[in-house]
C-alpha cells in the first residue's frame, strides 16, 4: 500500500483571488496525475472549482495533460486559469 504524498500547488489569477491565498497544499495518492491535482484543488477551493475546472497544471514550467504523472520531486506546480487580454 502506497502512503499519499502532499503537493503545493501555485495559485495565480482568479483562482488565487477565489482562494485567497497564493499556494494551496494538497494530498493524493501516488501515482498522482495532474488532473488528480486540478481535482483535489477544486475540492480544496469550492468557490474557485467553475474556473479550476478550466485551468491547466503547469510542471516546471510546461503545461501538462491531465494524465501526466507528477513526481514529488517536481519543483513548481503551478495552477493556471485560462487569460484574456486586449
Amino acid at each position: 500500500m502506497s502512503a499519499t504524498v502532499s503537493m503545493q500547488i501555485l495559485l495565480f489569477a482568479g483562482v488565487r483571488d477565489a482562494a485567497g491565498c497564493d499556494v494551496v497544499e494538497v494530498t493524493v495518492d501516488p501515482p498522482a496525475t495532474a488532473a488528480m491535482l486540478i481535482d483535489a484543488v477544486a475540492a480544496q477551493v469550492p468557490a474557485a472549482a467553475p474556473l479550476i475546472g478550466v485551468s491547466r497544471l503547469a510542471v516546471d514550467g510546461r503545461y501538462v495533460a491531465g494524465d501526466h504523472i507528477v513526481e514529488p520531486g517536481d519543483a513548481e506546480l503551478a495552477l493556471i486559469p485560462p487569460v484574456s487580454g486586449g
